[in-house]
């Protein structure tokens, strides 16, 4: 029985991190790790010095 629990808490910890990340990704943040992920791309515009890290790639 608690095999089960242990299991089922897993899969509720699983799936909210999946739920998440759908949300996420609908609602168009381009960096979900990155704590200004929803307003990052709009404020660096290829900007090296953005802070989030997500655009050092684009030059």
């Amino acid at each position: 029985m608690a095999n089960i629990m242990v299991v089922g808490i897993v899969l509720i910890i699983i799936g909210a991190a999946v739920a998440y990340i759908v949300k996420a990704k609908k609602s168009g943040v381009k960096c979900i790790g990155c704590p200004a992920g929803g307003s990052c791309s709009g404020n660096c515009a290829g900007d090296s010095d953005c802070g989030c890290g997500c655009h050092s790639d684009t030059e």
